[in-house]
């Protein structure tokens, strides 16, 4: 990701937060292991070294198998995962007050 998101901005440019901002980003779709690295800009390797910790934590969930892969998407019924996309959603629509404020 060449911009880096308010998500980002706030919590950190770290792996898990770059995977969590990228599946809030397009919660709406499922993914392979090696897509969601790739898209998050987060190494095949670092992320499976967190990946069994947010599915145990219901955070993501398995949707499918296509082939030889599994596919995963965040868990929108997880009431964390609501808090987390709540939070993401009010920190858009902060940065957009301030930046009109600062241009007014």
């Amino acid at each position: 990701m060449e911009n880096e998101t308010i998500f980002l901005e706030v919590f950190g440019n770290n792996p898990v937060m770059k995977v969590l901002d990228f599946l809030i980003s397009f919660q709406a779709f499922d993914y392979p292991l090696t897509e969601i690295a790739k898209n998050s800009g987060v190494s095949y390797s670092t992320l499976q070294a967190f990946w069994d910790k947010l599915k145990r934590n219901k955070i993501v969930i398995k949707t499918r198998r296509v082939g030889k892969s599994d596919l995963y998407k965040l868990n929108t019924r997880n009431h964390a995962v609501k808090q987390l996309i709540k939070l993401d959603w009010n920190l858009i629509k902060g940065s957009e007050v301030e930046e009109i404020n600062v241009s007014s």
